[in-house]
């Protein structure tokens, strides 16, 4: 062996884009025939806890990690479910209030009263630690197996679209921005215009309108 160093060729390791066969953006929001069936399969299977969870997280808006942490008291007055309520956002730390409508108040019942919560409790507990509430993750297949239901991709979907469904129907019937920044707590009409991609939805809408 010589003095002279040992020249070994160069070896290039190709990985894959991380966001190869993935579908990246937004996730959609449901369409209200979408939310439809999906109640009425809860509503056929008898599960009431689910059906709880899809009413409070539609009405809410709140995001997955600030639905799973609700407990009893932020929306019930004594006994009964209240037709307001008010919680603080953990990622912004700001206050946002919501409306329960009678559908959710009515499903919220009966789930309060399935499973005997009292008002200390999270309103919708894990099933592996009693003193704990339902995970992030667990919440999300939940969402995943509720579209698989209705028989659409699951990929397209998620906790977000959830957040984002009540206030998409809100904007296209009512175009009031100032309405949905409010709803979605956001500090900054920036975010709702981006968030509900307002500019490209109507770009596309008046995109439609040309015949070339």
């Amino acid at each position: 062996m010589t003095d002279q160093a040992m020249e070994f060729p160069l070896v290039v390791v190709h990985h894959p884009p991380w966001n190869k066969d993935r579908i990246i953006g937004q996730k959609a929001p449901f369409k209200l025939k979408e939310i439809c069936s999906i109640r009425a399969w809860l509503d056929f299977e008898h599960n009431v806890r689910d059906r709880a969870l899809l009413d409070v997280a539609l009405d809410s808006k709140l995001r997955g990690h600030d639905v799973t942490r609700l407990r009893v008291e932020d929306v019930c007055h004594g006994d009964q479910v209240a037709a307001r309520a008010s919680v603080r956002q953990s990622k912004t730390q700001r206050p946002v209030t919501f409306e329960i409508t009678p559908t959710t108040r009515k499903s919220i019942a009966a789930w309060i009263k399935a499973a005997d919560l009292k008002p200390g409790d999270y309103l919708f507990p894990s099933r592996v630690n009693k003193d704990g509430h339902l995970s992030t993750r667990q919440y999300s297949r939940i969402v995943k197996d509720w579209v698989k239901i209705i028989g659409e991709d699951p990929s397209r979907y998620g906790m977000h679209s959830l957040r984002r469904t009540k206030v998409t129907i809100l904007y296209r019937q009512t175009h009031n921005l100032r309405a949905a920044q409010i709803l979605l707590g956001h500090t900054k009409i920036e975010n709702t215009v981006r968030y509900l991609g307002v500019e490209l939805d109507e770009a596309l809408s008046l995109s439609e309108q040309v015949e070339v």
